[in-house]
C-alpha cells in the first residue's frame, strides 16, 4: 500500500491561535504589539516550511503533488517539498511484491469467483448444449512499475481493478478451452495465457502494475463427475508413465543394436579384406609361376607332368620307355603300365 503524508502543522489552527493571541494582546495593551505579532508570524512560517521535510525509506518512492496535480517522483533519502496546503506527497513501497487470491480468501473458498464455464464442444464442433463447470482458484503476484499511473490514473488499482481484470482474463481463457485441458496437462499454458491477458488489460487501463507470476492453486471438477475425471487423470498419468518406460527401453535397446550392427559390419569388412588378400596372394603366386613357366616351358611342363603322374598313379608298377628304347621299371603294387616318356622337343 501507500501512506498519505499529512502536514504536521494545521495552518488554519495556527492562524486561529495567532488571532486569539493578538486579541489578548490588544486587550492587555503594550507598545511592542506589532513586533510581537510579526515575530510570531515569522516563527509560524519557519515551522510551516520545516514541515516540508520528509524521509523516503529504501525501497520506497514519493509521488509529489503541487496544488493537487502530479509534480515529480523522489527516491530514497531526505527531501523537502512544499508543505500543505500547497503541496502533498504519497510515499509508496515500490519494490514490494503484492499478491491477489481469486476464488479463495485465507483458505475459504469463494464460489462466486471460482466457478467458471469451460469451452467444451459437442461432436460436430459446435458449442455443447450443457458446457462443463469447473472450480478454479488463482494466485496473482504483482508489483508497481509506474507510481504515477498506480496512484492517479485508476481508481483502486490493487483492489477492485486488478481483481476484476484477473477474473475476467481467467474466465476468458477457461471459456476457450475444454475441461480436460484445465484438469490435466495444459495448466502451464493456461497460466501463461492468463498472465499475458491480465498484463495487456492493465496496460490499457494505465494501472501502473506489472504482473510477476500467475499460478493456478486448485482446479476441481464438478462434484457429480469428480470420480470420472479422477479416472481420466489417472489414465493419462498411466499413459505418460508407459510412454516413458517405452522410451527408456528404446534408449536401452537401440544403442546395443547399433553396437551389434557396427560389430558385424567390422567383422564382415575384416573377412572381406582377408579374402581379398588371400585371393591376391594366390593370384600373384600364379603370376609368378606363369612367369617362370614362360622362361623355361619344357622343364616346367615336364616337372608338372611328373607331379601329375605321381598324384594320379600312386603305388602302382610303372614302366618308363625312353626314345632310345631303354626301359626303366618302377615297382608297384598294381599291374604294370607302359608310359612313354615325352621327348624334350615334343608335347607329351
Amino acid at each position: 500500500m501507500y501512506r498519505q503524508e499529512e502536514p504536521e502543522v494545521n495552518l488554519e489552527k495556527l492562524l486561529e491561535k495567532l488571532r486569539s493571541f493578538g486579541r489578548r494582546l490588544r486587550i492587555g495593551g503594550g507598545g511592542g504589539l506589532g513586533y510581537i505579532v510579526l515575530g510570531v508570524l515569522v516563527v509560524a512560517l519557519v515551522i510551516w516550511l520545516a514541515t516540508g521535510f520528509y524521509q523516503v525509506q529504501p525501497g520506497e518512492q514519493a509521488a509529489l503533488r503541487m496544488f493537487g496535480k502530479f509534480d515529480s517522483l523522489q527516491d530514497e533519502g531526505l527531501h523537502w517539498f512544499w508543505p500543505g496546503p500547497i503541496g502533498s506527497r504519497n510515499v509508496v513501497r515500490a519494490d514490494e511484491v503484492r499478491r491477489l487470491e481469486l476464488g479463495v480468501r485465507g483458505g475459504t473458498q469463494v464460489l462466486s469467483e471460482s466457478l467458471m464455464i469451460t469451452g467444451d464442444a459437442d461432436e460436430e464442433g459446435a458449442p455443447g448444449e450443457a458446457p462443463n463447470i469447473v472450480d478454479v482458484q488463482l494466485l496473482v503476484q504483482y508489483d508497481i512499475k509506474d507510481i504515477e499511473q498506480f496512484l492517479f490514473r485508476v481508481v483502486d488499482p490493487e483492489g477492485s481493478t486488478i481483481k476484476d481484470v484477473a477474473e475476467t482474463s481467467l474466465r476468458q481463457v477457461i471459456g476457450s478451452r475444454p475441461i480436460d485441458d484445465v484438469l490435466t496437462d495444459k495448466k502451464e499454458d493456461i497460466q501463461a495465457e492468463t498472465k499475458i491477458l491480465i498484463q495487456d488489460l492493465l496496460d490499457n487501463y494505465e494501472a501502473g502494475i506489472r504482473i510477476r507470476e500467475v499460478k493456478l492453486l486448485n482446479v476441481f471438477a464438478p462434484v457429480q463427475v469428480q470420480a470420472a475425471f479422477d479416472d481420466v487423470v489417472k489414465a493419462k498419468e498411466d499413459k505418460a508413465r508407459i510412454i516413458n518406460l517405452a522410451d527408456a527401453y528404446k534408449e536401452d535397446i537401440l544403442p546395443r543394436a547399433r553396437g551389434d550392427a557396427a560389430r558385424l559390419l567390422e567383422d564382415a569388412e575384416a573377412f572381406r579384406q582377408e579374402r581379398i588378400a588371400l585371393a591376391t596372394g594366390r593370384a600373384q603366386g600364379f603370376i609368378a609361376i606363369l612367369s617362370q613357366y614362360r622362361g623355361s616351358e619344357d622343364v616346367t611342363r615336364q616337372r608338372l607332368y611328373l607331379e601329375a603322374m605321381e598324384a594320379i598313379l600312386p603305388g602302382i608298377k610303372k614302366v618308363i620307355v625312353q626314345d632310345d628304347a631303354d626301359v626303366i621299371v618302377l615297382q608297384g603294387q598294381d599291374a604294370s603300365t607302359v608310359v612313354p616318356l615325352p621327348s624334350t622337343g615334343n608335347s607329351p
